[in-house]
């Protein structure tokens, strides 16, 4: 049987996210795990995630890498304190900056690749690299600076 991914163990009440949210049905809803040290996802895009026909638009690349990458500062912050995923307090990460280098064309016909890899923790602060590779060519990476979602944004129930 498959792991569960980062995104299932979100609380209900947090997880609507249109990049990563189980519960947006109209969101990408992608999957991450650990692959090792770094983590995976795989998403494919459908025929409106177009931007030039045969290419995928710059803004799902953007989306897909900043939740993965938040996804994976989640359970990275599971990882350094020796915790399950399912354990209380919920670790819940926004993103604090992104920034996205766009390498080369990314096919649309092909599944896409997301690999993430922790380069610092720091109090509530965790710094991701990702990258999005189609076809075994990475096509795009990304820095996200992941921060631990404050209470006040915890939505009132």
């Amino acid at each position: 049987m498959k792991e569960k991914a980062f995104q299932d163990y979100y609380p209900e009440i947090l997880s609507h996210c249109y990049g990563c949210g189980r519960l947006n049905e109209h969101g990408h809803q992608i999957k991450s795990r650990w692959d090792g040290e770094e983590s995976v996802a795989t998403y494919i895009p459908k025929e409106y995630h177009t931007a030039i026909p045969g290419f995928v638009y710059g803004g799902l690349i953007a989306s897909l890498i900043d939740c993965h990458s938040t996804g994976t500062a989640a359970a990275a912050a599971y990882r350094a304190e020796g915790r399950e995923m399912d354990t209380d307090p919920p670790f819940r990460f926004v993103t604090g900056s992104l920034h996205v280098d766009y390498l080369r064309p990314t096919p649309i016909d092909a599944p896409l690749e997301l690999r993430g890899r922790v380069k610092e923790i720091k109090g509530r602060k965790i710094v991701v690299e990702s990258t999005l590779s189609a076809k075994g060519e990475i096509c795009a990476k990304g820095e996200v600076v992941a921060v631990q979602m404050p209470d006040s944004m915890l939505p009132k129930v």
